[in-house]
């Protein structure tokens, strides 16, 4: 089986708890940033840095999306 579908059934029970059952993933590969959408549109109001470098969108108190930066830069030295 391919590599990247035994690493997406590896990281099954993590998207199962995600805040919602459908999400848009778009990779900005010059940028390095990974943004995940759990609405389409976000509609965010507030945002919040955590010093892991990932920004997490909400609207209110629902968490509406998030931005991974480095996002290829964190895989290095995991393959």
């Amino acid at each position: 089986m391919e590599k990247a579908v035994l690493e997406l059934l590896e990281s099954l029970p993590h998207l199962l708890r995600l805040p919602s059952k459908q999400m848009w993933f778009d990779l900005d590969e010059e940028a390095d940033v990974l943004y995940v959408s759990f609405e389409r549109p976000q509609g965010a109001t507030d945002s919040e840095l955590s010093e892991e470098g990932v920004l997490m969108r909400y609207r209110g108190d629902q968490l509406v999306g998030v931005t991974i930066l480095n996002a290829r830069k964190r895989l290095r030295g995991q393959t």
